[in-house]
């Protein structure tokens, strides 16, 4: 949905898990659209009350939902169904093809290569001197670091910032990381995402009281930045812009590496 609004278009209605809030960077562009259920588990009945003319589907729903839903509207799935393959840009253009909104998905391409150098720019040499660890946590998934495939994680490649090597590979993110291993979200700068549910904030709560929390490079130097989950998890481009304002944020305007 999001890149569909960045699109200049507003969609009758969208699909989300009501078990964290609604993205705050989201929420003044979606008056009047209708919540459909979550993306895995989609309420038919109310897509079909809503008769849309078109439905852009996730991946996700190809095995289960997508033959019902593809009898209610035309439907064009939207993204590769492997992560590790999955790339945003690459989204935003299919979607701009279907749209017919090219020039515009060029554009705000071209604008995020262009935010990506001055980011370069500003950071000099020093992006080759600190490692940028990104990592959250969670009761179900436990403690879990982002790789190299993970929006973020890509994001950080193209800017040419170093990772740690535990989160160097050709994987989105590492689930259940042991405490014993806590060592493996460290780094110079550790971004931490947090989340909206009581359950998630009572999970990093008790991670911040063990003591090998306390012993972390990034907390003792006071190089921990949470920032929120619900944007740097996601790949679309609204979340990509606010991640780079996150980065400019830490790294350039107010840096103590």
């Amino acid at each position: 949905m999001a890149d569909t609004l960045a699109l200049g278009i507003k969609p009758i209605a969208t699909g989300y898990d009501s078990s964290e809030p609604f993205p705050e960077y989201l929420r003044d562009r979606v008056d009047g659209v209708d919540l459909i259920g979550s993306v895995n588990e989609p309420n038919l009945e109310k897509i079909l009350l809503l008769k849309p003319d078109l439905i852009l589907a996730d991946p996700y729903i190809l095995n289960v939902y997508y033959k019902q839903i593809s009898t209610i509207a035309p439907t064009v799935i939207i993204g590769h169904p492997d992560l590790l393959t999955r790339r945003w840009e690459q989204d935003l253009v299919d979607l701009g093809k279907v749209l017919n909104k090219e020039e515009a998905v060029n554009q705000l391409i071209k604008e995020y290569w262009q935010r990506i150098e001055k980011l370069k720019q500003a950071l000099g040499s020093r992006r080759h001197q600190m490692q940028i660890s990104v990592a959250s946590t969670k009761v179900l998934s436990g403690i879990w670091s982002y790789g190299e495939k993970s929006p973020v994680g890509r994001i950080l490649n193209d800017i040419g910032l170093e990772r740690p090597s535990s989160q160097r590979g050709n994987f989105f993110y590492i689930e259940n990381i042991s405490e014993e291993r806590l060592s493996d979200i460290d780094g110079d700068v550790l971004f931490f995402l947090s989340w909206g549910s009581k359950s998630a904030k009572e999970s990093l709560e008790k991670l911040q009281q063990k003591p090998l929390w306390r012993q972390l490079k990034a907390v003792q130097r006071n190089q921990v930045y949470f920032v929120d989950g619900l944007r740097w998890h996601e790949g679309d481009i609204f979340a990509i812009n606010t991640i780079i304002d996150d980065l400019f944020r830490y790294l350039i305007d107010r840096p103590r590496f």
